[in-house]
């Protein structure tokens, strides 16, 4: 894989905005898969759709790579996800820490989009009252 390719879908990544959603086609295949802990699926119309998602849910969010490893066919980007949220954005920062595992076809754009990170750690965990059935769970089970 040719990593300035990567490069520039990192930083589509670290840029991306509701604005430069429909960006995709340019990083993406017509029918690349998609999946992550709440979503699987075809199509650049799903992957949109998980993305447009995320602008509606969450205040400010914006990805930062922190790692990645490039071969021939594939990359893994290691990320981390910052969000606000709340009313309007004023609740405060979250993270969630996470990889992507891509693998390109012969163009170079992704064909297979699989994302790795804990909801029950990263998301569940930090909720309110889920959250605290999370914690005790994981000390009940030595975690």
């Amino acid at each position: 894989m040719n990593s300035a390719k990567v490069d520039a879908l990192v930083a589509f990544y670290e840029s991306l905005s509701e604005q430069s959603l429909a960006g995709f086609s340019e990083y993406y295949a017509e029918d690349a898969y998609f999946k992550d802990p709440f979503n699987e699926g075809h199509g650049l119309e799903l992957i949109q759709r998980v993305f447009t998602h995320m602008f509606r849910q969450v205040a400010e969010p914006r990805f930062k790579v922190l790692e990645r490893v490039v071969d021939e066919n594939g990359a893994v980007l290691i990320w981390d996800f910052y969000y606000r949220v709340g009313s309007s954005g004023q609740g405060k920062d979250e993270v969630i820490r996470g990889a992507s595992h891509l693998k390109f076809d012969a163009e170079g754009k992704v064909v297979w989009h699989r994302d790795y990170w804990d909801a029950a750690e990263e998301l569940y965990a930090k909720l309110p009252v889920i959250g605290f059935f999370v914690r005790q769970l994981k000390r009940l089970m030595g975690s």
